[in-house]
Order: structure tokens, then C-alpha cells, then sequence
């Protein structure tokens, strides 16, 4: 069930309806919200509902073991255990067909067969958002820096639909205490709710939609059709794709969960107008990179023990986040690539001017979307090598709508956001029935010159 769709707005609308008729009753506010969200989540495929529910059942089970044991041996058990079959069961539906193949390989290069077992593992939708939260919750319940929360709430805040299959990755002590406290929905939310809801359809139907169909999937897919400039705003436009469609889906997510009285953390701050690669990752998939430095980076050892081992965890980290991403190689260069251009950047204490710095960030950052949009080590080789080797060929397909696309949007990261800036005081002046109405004249305004269908969001894949 997409968002951009007449299914997701009949399901929203009658959700929505029924959650405010039901404003001091709680619990079963709670109880209707998880049933929902199962509905949702079943929508793709029933078969998932229950890998929650089991993740659920388990990473609660673990909590409330862990609030009641004493000796720190148990407890380091009871972690232990838990995170490892959460990481398990992301393993076996993420990655087993990768580490199978990647065997093969590898056996094959030296000269031996294997008949190892085919592997055909559907990819349960937003496995990698409710596993990283699972553990995060578990991880903190374990630290003391969060009670267990009672089985229906740790339930809701698992499985909450929002942002339940693309993030962002929200902890329990942002979500959990809401689910007690009254909700509202002042004029403001509202307001802002809308404009943020209007921004991410606006950015995944138009924008990424149409970049994707008249310049980046045909420039990825056969590069040697295009000049090396031609290849160039491929790239380009791919980075303003992805950012499109990933906070679109943020945007979208973060409003629908105001509208049913839940605040979600911010999850972009215009990352193309970052001065460096280290201010890149506080912009960019900022649940993720605060998940990573949580949960990973500093349990490694993080900035303790000296350069050398501080290197070392950096690298470790930024690897397995490109792991995350995708069962395939050219994610783990990718991460591999960041991690190594944080490494450079902090062994040389480097700091451009903020021009410079920005520009030498974004070219870093849209070299390595080479690797995360390629679908093989061989169509990423494919695109690098046109874009250094065909500068003398003519264009002849290049027009001047999406280089005006490119532009106009790596122009937005340096104007006020629409979800805090000038737009929604503006909008927040308006009565309520008057914002509503401009709301349902945008969705038409998107139906009537939007494209065929939708596409998934990019991030489902994760």
C-alpha cells in the first residue's frame, strides 16, 4: 500500500476518522492503531504480519528479562541472545542469497564447484527499519536508559505504520510516552502537517518520478548510449532522485503521524548543502547515522583508544551501514567509500571554505551514488568509464526540462524549509477549512499532470 495512492487515502481517512472519535479512551486508541498497522503491513503481504508479531513477542520478552535480572552475567546474555536473533533473522531474509552467490564466486575463482542451494527468499518490506528498532529498544532497556514499556505499547511502537517500512528509525522513548499523553492536533500541526504532506507527494510524484523516467534509469542502465556529460547529470540527477524520493516518503510519514497526534523526529536537514562529508551524514538518514553511532560506532570503542583504533571504527561502521543498505557488493563499496573519505577528512583535518567545501562534498557524495544506483560492480565500471572517456561525442538527446529540474532542486537546499520556514507561517494564518481546500486542489493538481502509477519508494528495498 504506497502512499501516493486512492487505497492508502481511503485506509488513512477512515483511520483517522476513527482514531479522534475515540479521544480519552487510550487503550484501545492503542489496541485500533496496531490493528491498523497490521492491516497495513499485511496489505503487502499477510505472510509478514507474523514475522512481527513474532519480533515483537521475542524483543518484549527480553526487556521485561532484562528489567527483572541482577547478576550482569545473565543480563549480557539475555542481550546477547536477543540482538543476535534479531540480526539472525535479518541475515537469513536479507542476506542469505548474497553470502550464497558471493560463496559460489569465490569457490568458482579458484577453480572448485560447489552446488550450493538455490536461494529464493521473498524480502519481507521494511524488515531493516522494525529489526534496527527492535534492537535499539532491547539495547536500551539494557543500558537503564528506558524502562520496559508495557506489550501493547512496545507493539504499537514497533509497528506503528508511518514510518513502520522506510523510517525514519525512531527510538522508544520518542514514540512510547506519546501513546499516554493526550492527543491534540492544534491549527499549527495541522498546517504543518499538510504542507508536509503536499512537499512529499510533490517530491516523489514529480520530482523523482520524473528525473527517473527521462534521464537516470536509461543513463545507468546503457551508459555507452550517452556522451560523459549526459552520463554526468544521470548522476546528478540520481542524487536529486533518491533525496526526492527518500524525504518524500519522510516528509509524507512525519505528517501522517501528526495528523494522528504522533511526533516524529526530523530525518533530513537539506544534506547537498553540507561543507563536508561528516556534515553530509548529520543531514542525511538522520535516524540512521544517530542509530549507527549509537548502537555500533561507540560500542566499538568510537573516538577512545587513539587514531588508529578510532579509524578502525569508523571503517567497521560505515561498511556495515553500506551493508544495510543492500545484499551486494557495490553497497559495501559504497560504505566502504564514505568511510574512507570521513577517515581522509579527519586524519587531514581538512575544512574548505564553505563554497568549495560544499561543492567538493556534493561531487564526493554523487560518486559514490554511482555505486549505490548501479546494479552490479560491472554497471557501476560501465558508468564510470563513459563518463571519463566520451566527452567528444555530440549530444543529442539532452534538453533543457531536467537540467532546469536538477537545478531548481539542488537550489531548494539552500532556501527555508517548507515544513519551518516562510510557507507554513504563511499557511498557518489561514483558517483550517481554507487549508484543506487548497490541500484537495494540490492532490487533484498532482492526479491530473502526475505519472502513471506509482513507483515504490526506493527505501522499501531496505
Amino acid at each position: 500500500m504506497l502512499f501516493p495512492t486512492f487505497t492508502f487515502a481511503l485506509f488513512f481517512i477512515a483511520v483517522l476518522t476513527v482514531g479522534w472519535l475515540m479521544p480519552g479512551r487510550r487503550a484501545w486508541w492503542r489496541l485500533f492503531m496496531l490493528a491498523a498497522s497490521y492491516f497495513f503491513y499485511g496489505y503487502w503481504d499477510v505472510r509478514f504480519v507474523g514475522l512481527i508479531a513474532a519480533s515483537t513477542v521475542v524483543n518484549q520478552a527480553a526487556a521485561t528479562s532484562l528489567a527483572r535480572l541482577e547478576r550482569p552475567g545473565g543480563r549480557r546474555a539475555v542481550v546477547s541472545l536477543v540482538v543476535g536473533a534479531n540480526l539472525a533473522s535479518l541475515g537469513f531474509f536479507k542476506y542469505a542469497g548474497f553470502f550464497v552467490d558471493s560463496a559460489e564466486s569465490a569457490l568458482g575463482r579458484l577453480g572448485l564447484t560447489a552446488d550450493l542451494p538455490l536461494l529464493n527468499i521473498v524480502l519481507p518490506v521494511g524488515i531493516s527499519f522494525f529489526t534496527f528498532q527492535a534492537i535499539s529498544y532491547v539495547l536500551d532497556v539494557y543500558r537503564g536508559d528506558t524502562a520496559p514499556a508495557k506489550p501493547l505499547d512496545f507493539a504499537v511502537y514497533l509497528a506503528f505504520f508511518p514510518q513502520l517500512v522506510a523510517g525514519p528509525i525512531v527510538r522508544a522513548h520518542e514514540l512510547i510516552p506519546q501513546l499516554h499523553q493526550p492527543r491534540t492536533l492544534r491549527h499549527s500541526d495541522f498546517t504543518r502537517a499538510a504542507v508536509l504532506i503536499a512537499a512529499g507527494l510533490f517530491k516523489k510524484m514529480v520530482v523523482a518520478t520524473y528525473l527517473a523516467e527521462a534521464l537516470v534509469d536509461d543513463v545507468f542502465a546503457f551508459p555507452e548510449r550517452f556522451s560523459s556529460l549526459e552520463v554526468l547529470l544521470g548522476v546528478y540527477g540520481y542524487a536529486v532522485q533518491i533525496y526526492a524520493d527518500f524525504s518524500g516518503y519522510t516528509d509524507i510519514a512525519i505528517g501522517v503521524a501528526l495528523l494522528l497526534g504522533i511526533r516524529l523526529p526530523e530525518n533530513f536537514n537539506q544534506p547537498y548543502r553540507a561543507d563536508s562529508i561528516q556534515d553530509f551524514w548529520r543531514r542525511w538518514h538522520i535516524s540512521l547515522s544517530r542509530w549507527l553511532r549509537d548502537y555500533l560506532y561507540i560500542p566499538l570503542g568510537g573516538n577512545r583508544g587513539g587514531e588508529w583504533r578510532r579509524d578502525r571504527n569508523l571503517l567497521v561502521t560505515m561498511l556495515l551501514g553500506g551493508l544495510w543498505h543492500g545484499a551486494a557488493w557495490p553497497f559495501v563499496l559504497w560504505g566502504l567509500f564514505h568511510g574512507l573519505g570521513l577517515l581522509v577528512e579527519r586524519r587531514l583535518r581538512l575544512r574548505l571554505p564553505a563554497v568549495f567545501g560544499r561543492l567538493a562534498t556534493f561531487h564526493f557524495v554523487c560518486f559514490g551514488w554511482i555505486l549505490f544506483r548501479a546494479e552490479s560492480l560491472g554497471a557501476a565500471t560501465g558508468v564510470l568509464g563513459r563518463l571519463f572517456n566520451a566527452w567528444s561525442v555530440e549530444s543529442t538527446r539532452l534538453t533543457w526540462v531536467p537540467v532546469a529540474v536538477i537545478a531548481a532542486a539542488l537550489a531548494t537546499q539552500f532556501w527555508p524549509r517548507a515544513a519551518s520556514g516562510p510557507a507554513l507561517r504563511a499557511a498557518s494564518h489561514l483558517p483550517v477549512l481554507v487549508t484543506a481546500l487548497a490541500f484537495a486542489c494540490w492532490l487533484v493538481v498532482l492526479e491530473q499532470f502526475g505519472p502513471e502509477g506509482v513507483a515504490p519508494f526506493i527505501y522499501f528495498q531496505f
